[in-house]
C-alpha cells in the first residue's frame, strides 16, 4: 500500500510578506485554507477542493493552498490535475530549496508525484519521483518504503513486458512458418493417385503376366487345332479324288 503525504497547514514567514499582499488578502487566504483543510480531514474532498480554490483566487503563489489542492484532488483520483498542481510547486524548486520548510515541502511534492505514478502504472517514473523526494529528505522512512514498493512493481513490470514480447514474438515466427508452408507448390491428390495407379504392385503385375501366359497358350492350342482340322480337310479331298479315279 502506497503512503501519501496528507495535508500542511498555513504558515505565515517572511517569504509571505515579501509577497506584497495586504493583510486582508493573507487573512482571507489563510481562512480558506483553514476552511479546506478541516473540510479534507472529514474526506469532503470536493469541498475542501472549492476551498482551496478559493484561496489560490485570493494568492495564486500560495504554497499551501496549491499543495493541498493537489491532495484534494488526488483523494478524487484526478490524478493528471492533481500533478498539474504539483508541477507548479516542482517549477518553484529552487525558491522552495532555499528554505528548511521549503525543502520540507519539496520533499513531499515529489514523494506524491511518485504515488501518482503508482496509480497510473508508471512505475518508471514513480522510481525517479521518490528518489527525488528522498534527495531532499534522506530520513523520510515513508518514502523509502514506497521506493522499494516502485522499484519492485518496475521490475515485475519489465519481466511481464519481456514474456510478452517473447511469446509474440514465437507466435509471428509460427504464423510466418505456416505462411511459407502454404506458399510452398502442392501436388494435387488426383496426380499423385496416378503415379500411384501407374506403378502397379508385385501382385497385380504377376496376375498380368499368367493372364498373359494363359492367353498366349489358348491362341496357340487354337492355332494347332485349325492345322489339325485343314488337315484332316485336306487328306479328305484326296481320298475323293482316288475314289473318283477309280
Amino acid at each position: 500500500m502506497i503512503r501519501m503525504k496528507t495535508i500542511r497547514k498555513p504558515v505565515l514567514c517572511a517569504a509571505v510578506l515579501l509577497v506584497g499582499a495586504s493583510a486582508f488578502a493573507q487573512k482571507a487566504e489563510r481562512k480558506q485554507v483553514r476552511e479546506g483543510n478541516d473540510l479534507y480531514k472529514t474526506e469532503k474532498y470536493t469541498e475542501a477542493e472549492i476551498a482551496y480554490r478559493k484561496a489560490l483566487d485570493v494568492n495564486p503563489r500560495s504554497t499551501e493552498g496549491t499543495y493541498n489542492l493537489g491532495n484534494s484532488l488526488y483523494k478524487q483520483k484526478k490524478f493528471d490535475e492533481a500533478a498539474e498542481q504539483y508541477q507548479l510547486l516542482a517549477g518553484q524548486e529552487a525558491k522552495l530549496r532555499e528554505t528548511p520548510e521549503g525543502r520540507t515541502r519539496l520533499a513531499e511534492v515529489y514523494h506524491n508525484m511518485g504515488n501518482i505514478g503508482m496509480q497510473k502504472k508508471e512505475y518508471s517514473q514513480s522510481v525517479e519521483a521518490y528518489k527525488q523526494s528522498l534527495r531532499l529528505n534522506p530520513a523520510d522512512d515513508e518514502t523509502r518504503y514506497n521506493l522499494a514498493l516502485a522499484q519492485k512493481l518496475l521490475n515485475d513490470q519489465q519481466q511481464n513486458q519481456d514474456q510478452s514480447q517473447n511469446e509474440q514474438n514465437q507466435e509471428q515466427q509460427q504464423e510466418q512458418n505456416q505462411q511459407q508452408q502454404q506458399q510452398q507448390p502442392q501436388q494435387p491428390d488426383d496426380q499423385k493417385q496416378d503415379k500411384t495407379q501407374e506403378q502397379p504392385q508385385p501382385d497385380e503385375q504377376m496376375s498380368r503376366d499368367n493372364a498373359q501366359q494363359m492367353l498366349d497358350a489358348l491362341l496357340q492350342d487354337e492355332k494347332d487345332t485349325q492345322e489339325k482340322v485343314k488337315k484332316a480337310q485336306q487328306q479328305k479331298q484326296q481320298s475323293r479324288k482316288i475314289e473318283k479315279q477309280w
